[in-house]
């Protein structure tokens, strides 16, 4: 058998810039704060391979509280492709969290047989909403959506927790700090109901994630999130159950680019509030 002519090895922050050059080779939306955010997690397991000293391919896994591993930027340079680079990569992520107690990720149609060999199932479709030119909606009167506070984190991030099915502080913190404009909440009887979180990326403002407990909230909280948009280019991951919100996002000029597949490790043990989950935060980070 021959063999691999790769060696892999964890990613430092130097190896940042060199791994935005795969994710801008695909036309990804990431970001070095994003790819930051992965590698500088002291939980977090970030792994890369080189081939005569240039990195070839990538796989991160960001760690939410033991609970659930997110992995995600599995890459590889299409002239390394079909060489056993990106197994060899889900094969030494997964044995490194093997003390999580679930493992999870959102597949492209193309990556979906791949996981499957390594025991992943579906869970559900997420569909990838497009808009490269938003234009303004129209004026709207209502003045319940409010700013998240710094006051609002913990809140926020308890939430959040319950919708998604482990904790993301780091996450959730760093989104609310990097990105305070494009954080938006709804309070009723004094308690926060919903939010809808956003940030910056390298081809789209991507809006997401989005939890609350109906449609009409969702809508006030998205339609706020995009006013603040105007003329830009906007990406949104949202459920494919959620037919109503594609429905309405469809009608301001978005169009569905391609899907996701979440898809779980052998058990779900923490699905979160599927009715309560809208948009996702991206497939990075889940």
């Amino acid at each position: 058998m021959k063999k691999p002519d790769f060696t892999i090895r964890p990613m430092k922050s130097s190896d940042v810039g060199h791994a935005m050059k795969l994710s801008d080779a695909e036309g990804w939306n990431q970001t070095t704060i994003d790819w930051n955010l992965l590698v500088e997690g002291s939980q977090n397991i970030c792994l890369l391979a080189e081939h005569d000293r240039k990195i070839i391919g990538t796989t991160t896994a960001i760690n939410y509280a033991n609970r659930i591993a997110w992995i995600g930027m599995v890459l590889v340079a299409k002239e390394h492709r079909r060489q056993g680079v990106s197994k060899s990569l889900l094969q030494r992520v997964l044995k490194a969290l093997e003390g999580v107690q679930c493992v999870k990720l959102d597949a492209t149609s193309q990556g979906q047989h791949v996981y499957k060999q390594f025991d992943f199932n579906d869970e559900y479709l997420i569909a990838r909403l497009v808009n490269s030119f938003m234009k303004e909606l129209p004026a709207d009167d209502d003045r319940s959506v409010e700013p998240i506070m710094l006051s609002d984190q913990e809140e926020i991030i308890a939430l959040d927790e319950l919708v998604f099915g482990a904790n993301r502080a780091q996450l959730i913190q760093s989104m609310i700090k990097i990105f305070p404009e494009k954080a938006w909440l709804l309070k009723r009887d004094n308690s926060i109901i919903g939010f809808a979180l956003g940030r910056r990326g390298n081809r789209f403002h991507q809006v997401g994630p989005v939890f609350a407990s109906n449609i009409n909230d969702v809508k006030l909280l998205v339609r706020k999130a995009l006013k603040e948009l105007n003329n830009r280019p906007v990406v949104i991951d949202v459920l494919c159950d959620k037919e109503n919100l594609i429905t309405w996002l469809e009608s301001f000029g978005f169009a569905p680019q391609r899907h996701f597949v979440r898809m779980y490790k052998t058990q779900n043990p923490f699905p979160g509030i599927i009715d309560k989950q809208y948009a996702i935060c991206g497939p990075e980070f889940g």
